[in-house]
């Protein structure tokens, strides 16, 4: 596979450190139109990975995540936003050309389907990124070889349709400025244990994931082993 190329630390520590708290960074859940649940895992995913990741990983993000609308300059705050859902997803031409700046501009987009979601992915996608195509992620892939590893790819959180977990990413000029999971639902492993009961060992197999994530987007970690 052809070397990505990713952002540099000093660039992501000047385009997109969080100075109100002291804290290096701050994530963000997109909020969007078209009918779709947005705010599906609002209460505890992105807390509870956030958490985690302070913890486990030293990164110091803010605890408390924001949430930025699709089309607002606001989103280039955030050098990582989180989507999920289970409905329709709708992108105006604004939404789309601002969400395609922030990427360009070294954003960072990851998709979670929560079930009903995929119908609309790709399509709306589409509008963002006209001249690309989400392609599924190889597990030598580095996202996959972080802190944690995963020498199958992506773990299986929720059942859905039953099919083999996967992950797809779109990658623009040799940057990886999307990842998309598929049929496993990551945010809602991140959810507390009262939301869905899940065991404790696939709690921790989400969190592990998303901190992989996080570390390959935020630690300019991207290159490893490749």
């Amino acid at each position: 596979m052809k070397k990505i190329i990713f952002l540099s630390a000093i660039f992501l520590c000047f385009a997109f450190t969080d100075n109100t708290n002291n804290y290096s960074f701050q994530i963000a859940l997109l909020k969007y139109g078209g009918g779709g649940d947005w705010y599906a895992n609002l209460k505890t995913s992105l807390p509870n990975l956030i958490a985690f990741c302070n913890k486990n990983l030293d990164m110091n993000i803010n605890p408390e995540q924001a949430i930025v609308d699709v089309g607002s300059p606001d989103i280039f705050n955030y050098p990582f936003v989180h989507m999920t859902g289970h409905g329709n997803w709708s992108l105006t031409p604004q939404e789309a050309q601002n969400l395609r700046n922030y990427l360009i501009g070294g954003g960072f987009l990851h998709i979670d389907d929560n079930f009903g979601l995929d119908p609309y992915v790709r399509p709306q996608l589409k509008k963002v990124f006209p001249e690309l195509s989400l392609v599924l992620l190889p597990f030598s892939f580095p996202i996959y070889h972080q802190k944690y590893e995963f020498p199958h790819g992506m773990p299986k959180i929720h059942q859905h349709d039953g099919g083999p977990p996967k992950g797809y990413g779109l990658i623009y000029k040799g940057r990886l400025v999307c990842f998309y999971s598929f049929d496993t639902d990551l945010g809602n492993g991140w959810e507390s244990y009262e939301i869905y009961h899940d065991p404790p060992a696939l709690h921790q197999k989400a969190l592990e994931m998303g901190a992989n994530l996080l570390e390959y987007v935020l630690m300019g970690k991207g290159d490893k082993n490749q």
